[in-house]
């Protein structure tokens, strides 16, 4: 009998494998980080070899620290940061060139150009996304335009396009299988949420080529298997969902108004939305959220470039903690900020804005700023960043929130937790098993091959680790969020389209 699923999750920073038993408790988890590649400002890449080699090693060490066979397991699920872009050759399955990521902004300039052309309402209309360097489309027609004899090849059949899944999918595979589900599709500017496929207008708009397209399937499948030499026996590859749609799911946010955030290198906000695609009036996202069989959820969705890339950044940049960990007892050694506010927009700034020419700012710095201010800062403005998506998602969907279900590695944090609870004025819930975004994966897979018989037994399967209440009082939060208000204006803009600020190389 099998006893345990293996879920791969292949973040923006590391890839990780865990493994869960029928209880949804965690058995093992094996996780290694990769290079993180910037060639020049603004832009970010990753080597999909290397994201491969990374999710094979910790697949194999997450098994065999669980004692476990691939012949114990039902099936594999998988899990991807969902807009970083791969192309790769179908003859030899190497890439044409590396993994431009989620955060990347080279296609600022064109998207402003989509804008000025006026195609946004078309693309809005037909994928619930706005125009913006974010989404996996105008990274796809960038390879294809830049890497010489790309786009001849592409129309050929003869190269592959696809996001994080797709290309883990294709390897685990042996190349036998080239498909994504519609959650990652429909991240793409190139989904149409009505007819639930590709839309040959959009395609026709971004200049991208039908034959290099995955085929889309349901996010809970039997598509195939994985090849002996990945783990040994082929096992089921049954389950994807991109990260957040995954980290919904993972919450048993089955319910319309359910909400939960992720706290990882970026946060990212879901509402279940049922049946109906619900348009965002504050431009938020509408994307799938998961769909089984035929029948299909959507989500409305905010997302915050720099969440936890904040604290990656204090370490790595500045130096002021030596292991993330540390953040929240120098956060917690001040009793607030001092008056200081942190702007992280240094990739522009996500929903509500959409600012790709934002920049990252620190305002409010005296002489008795300390390192704890900045400190308690930056961990405030993954909350603020938070809270300014929550208040519109509350007005496009038209219901009260009542609890924001959080996750992610941020999310053991409970300083950030409360000042979150206190921004929102609503309960932030905490569950006990906060790998989320990995369990949703491995929900998905075990559907599919009956490993769980149904949601329900999902639902009753989620339990709650801690609740943290409000402590603020309403009238301080409305005037903490202002004064963040504040600080947001002066960092918007500061690059202008197609040049850089004075005294930034290009």
């Amino acid at each position: 009998m099998k006893s345990a699923i293996l879920a791969l999750d292949q973040g923006t920073t590391s890839a990780r494998a865990i493994v869960f038993d029928r209880a949804g408790s965690i058995r093992a988890v094996a996780q290694k980080e990769f290079r993180q590649i910037y060639p020049r400002p603004g832009w970010v890449e990753h080597d999909p070899m290397e994201i491969w080699s990374a999710q094979l090693e910790t697949a194999r060490a997450a098994l065999a620290q669980a004692g476990l066979k691939a012949t114990d397991l039902a099936a594999i699920g998988i899990t991807n940061q969902r807009e970083t872009t791969v192309v790769w050759d179908r003859a030899t399955g190497q890439p044409i060139y590396n993994a431009i990521v989620w955060q990347d902004r080279r296609t600022a300039d064109w998207c402003e150009q989509l804008k000025r052309d006026g195609a946004e309402p078309l693309i809005q209309a037909k994928t619930g996304l706005v125009i913006d360097p974010y989404f996996s489309g105008t990274k796809l027609r960038w390879v294809l335009d830049h890497v010489p004899g790309a786009r001849g090849r592409a129309q050929r059949g003869e190269l592959a396009f696809g996001t994080i899944d797709s290309w883990l999918v294709w390897q685990l595979s042996g190349g036998q299988l080239h498909l994504t589900d519609a959650s990652n599709a429909s991240r793409t500017l190139l989904f149409n949420l009505r007819t639930g496929g590709w839309d040959p207008e959009l395609l026709a708009l971004l200049a991208v080529p039908a034959e290099v397209l995955p085929q889309v399937r349901p996010s809970s499948a039997v598509y195939g298997y994985s090849v002996s030499a990945v783990l040994g026996e082929p096992v089921p590859l049954a389950g994807i969902a991109g990260d957040q749609q995954a980290a919904l799911f993972g919450q048993a946010c089955f319910a319309p108004g359910l909400a939960k955030n992720t706290y990882g290198t970026g946060c990212f906000v879901l509402m279940n939305l049922g049946q109906q695609p619900v348009p965002s009036r504050h431009r938020l996202l509408t994307t799938v959220a998961w769909r089984l069989g035929e029948q299909t959820t959507y989500a409305l969705e905010g997302s915050v470039f720099i969440g936890g890339a904040v604290v990656q950044w204090l370490r790595d940049g500045l130096g002021l903690i030596r292991s993330s960990a540390e953040i929240e007892a120098l956060a917690a050694s001040v009793p607030d900020t001092g008056g200081v506010y942190c702007v992280p927009a240094f990739a522009g700034l996500g929903a509500p804005h959409w600012d790709p020419y934002a920049r990252g700012l620190i305002i409010g710095l005296t002489r008795g700023t300390t390192a704890g201010h900045l400190a308690r800062a930056a961990l405030e403005s993954i909350a603020f960043q938070v809270a300014d998506i929550v208040e519109v998602m509350r007005r496009d969907a038209g219901v009260a929130l009542t609890q924001l279900r959080v996750d992610g590695g941020a999310a053991a944090n409970n300083l950030l937790l409360q000042m979150q609870a206190d921004l929102l004025q609503v309960p932030v819930v905490r569950p006990k098993v906060t790998e989320t975004t990995a369990l949703g994966a491995a929900y998905l897979a075990g559907l599919a091959t009956g490993f769980w018989k149904d949601r329900a037994e999902l639902e009753q399967a989620w339990q709650i680790d801690r609740v943290f209440e409000p402590r603020l009082a309403a009238e301080a939060a409305a005037e903490r969020r202002a004064r963040w208000a504040e600080a947001l204006r002066r960092a918007r803009g500061w690059e202008t389209p197609g040049n850089p600020a004075p005294g930034h190389s290009v």
